[in-house]
């Protein structure tokens, strides 16, 4: 079996290198740009400033045999799933933010944790369960 993805547009950081990007989201960070393909800009009708989206992202030059890996905190071996590390069997990024504001077939985010010009694969409204 195999899958066949599309990707939607990509993504604007300040990020330039892996060294300077954050391990992390940060929902005060920098303000990001999911710049959409034109073919999918009207995907975008129906979200809202203020929504919470979740944001799927793939990542390049990654790691895809990496099943354990050495975490940031303590240096022990742990499960590439129990990490946000890029380096995993699919090297999917993942971020749940808030849309700051959608002009053009763009949407503002702040504070992603990647390297301009990642490319983007989807954006789905968030749910979330208390």
């Amino acid at each position: 079996m195999s899958a066949t993805l599309k990707f939607i547009g990509h993504i604007n950081t300040p990020y330039r290198t892996l060294e300077d990007c954050p391990n992390n989201v940060d929902l005060n960070g920098p303000l990001c740009q999911l710049v959409i393909h034109d073919a999918y800009i009207d995907g975008l009708f129906g979200l809202k400033k203020g929504q919470k989206i979740l944001i799927l992202y793939w990542f390049e030059n990654t790691d895809r045999s990496a099943i354990q890996q050495q975490s940031n905190q303590g240096g022990e071996l742990i499960g590439s799933f129990a990490l946000r590390s890029p380096h995993r069997p699919n090297p999917i990024g993942a971020a749940l933010l808030p849309i700051k504001g959608i002009e053009d077939g763009v949407v503002f985010v702040k504070g992603l944790d990647c390297l301009n010009g990642t490319h983007l694969l989807d954006i789905k409204p968030a749910i979330l369960s208390e």
